[in-house]
């Protein structure tokens, strides 16, 4: 298990900013916090999809659009508004936009030398 600290504002702001220890779950799409950590900062919900959870259950959250910063890169993408006392998760679709991906072999994250546009 990975972690990483993210932080977490509203795109361009500089006001507000939720900064944690986020677990990396490449078996995640998407990132999520709780929901009124997000609130907090400003970040509010855009939108409601289904997830299927690692226990195969599916649940209905609410998401929204974040800038989200982790290891001197910075992306912006949808970040679910997670029930209370969750643990963070950083979702494989924000290290994938700024070139990060998990070395198999060595189980941590490595830099790409350039992000594929292809």
């Amino acid at each position: 298990m990975m972690h990483v600290t993210v932080s977490l504002r509203v795109p361009g702001g500089t006001d507000g900013v939720f900064e944690r220890i986020f677990l990396v779950d490449i078996g995640a799409t998407d990132s999520m916090a709780p929901g009124s950590e997000l609130t907090s900062v400003g970040i509010r919900p855009v939108g409601r999809t289904s997830y299927e959870l690692a226990d195969g259950s599916v649940h209905e959250y609410a998401f929204g659009l974040a800038q989200i910063e982790f290891m001197g890169e910075i992306t912006a993408g949808r970040i679910i508004f997670g029930p209370e006392g969750i643990e963070p998760i950083l979702g494989v679709t924000a290290l994938e936009s700024v070139g990060i991906i998990i070395d198999p072999a060595t189980r941590t994250l490595k830099r790409l030398p350039a992000v594929p546009l292809k």
